[in-house]
């Protein structure tokens, strides 16, 4: 695959700072559920005073997993958590990262070595374009993933995945696709203190064609800008959840990460 002429690394922090203020924008307009009183602490939520930290402050490691989309977020992400105060590792792999079906096996045998290495606190799951099945065996793929992290001492997140465009390769998978989401939220619903699921199409929408997908060339996957919107996004959803205080944009979104190989690839130039 060809790789192109990056974009001038002065224009993609701008274009990255822009989409990160405007999701930020939006989160703050969005209603109680995602502000805080005037303690400081978030509706929901623990108190972010300066300098506190209890036993259960969470993330203080995150594992990131899903296929390649995950993997054009992981950067920005990566940068965000880390800027936040916690660890951060990733597992999201190109043409995998799933936890379903025949896909699934390099997810399967990575996984717990990835959790007695890593010692994560939060595991972090974007539902991937490969959790094909039937809607009985995507629950049982979830529900494998959340015993396996729970197991571990972790807390689970499932995330939604962004509208993506479904070419030829997903066709024959396009229901199992609509569906996977469903199932998720499903397995969440049973592990209430455990598992949660978190829907990105506040931020994403659910047109891949339409500006706030934020989707690259090939309709799929995200470039700079739309991967440091969704760090922001999920940052926010962290502190609905924990007493984690998301960093502040320029001390993450204008870092080395915007020029990862992966936006390359991708032609995000």
């Amino acid at each position: 695959m060809n790789i192109t002429t990056p974009r001038p690394a002065r224009r993609t922090v701008g274009l990255a700072l822009a989409a990160t203020a405007a999701v930020l924008g939006l989160t703050a307009c969005q209603g109680s559920t995602s502000g805080t009183d005037t303690t400081g602490t978030p509706v929901g939520g623990r108190s972010h005073a300066a300098g506190t930290e209890t036993d259960d402050t969470k993330p203080r490691r995150l594992l990131w997993m899903g296929d390649s989309i995950g993997e054009a977020q992981a950067p920005a992400l990566g940068a965000a958590i880390k800027a936040g105060g916690a660890e951060f590792a990733s597992m999201a792999a190109a043409g995998g990262g799933g936890v379903i079906g025949e896909t699934a096996a390099p997810t399967w045998e990575e996984l717990p070595k990835k959790l007695a290495s890593f010692k994560p606190d939060v595991v972090a799951y974007q539902v991937t374009t490969y959790d094909w099945g039937t809607a009985d065996e995507q629950r049982a793929g979830y529900e494998r993933l959340a015993k396996t992290v729970n197991d571990a001492g972790a807390d689970l997140l499932i995330v939604s995945a962004p509208p993506f465009k479904i070419d030829d390769f997903y066709k024959e998978h396009e229901a199992a696709i609509k569906t996977a989401p469903t199932s998720a939220r499903g397995v969440a619903d049973k592990h209430p203190d455990t598992v949660h699921f978190l829907d990105a199409t506040a931020l994403w929408g659910t047109d891949s064609t339409a500006a706030t997908a934020q989707r690259s060339k090939d309709g799929i996957h995200s470039c700079q800008q739309g991967s440091a919107a969704f760090a922001a996004w999920f940052g926010t959803e962290l502190n609905k959840r924990y007493a984690f205080t998301p960093a502040a944009l320029d001390q993450w979104a204008d870092g080395p990460w915007t020029g990862d190989k992966v936006y390359g690839r991708l032609g995000c130039a």
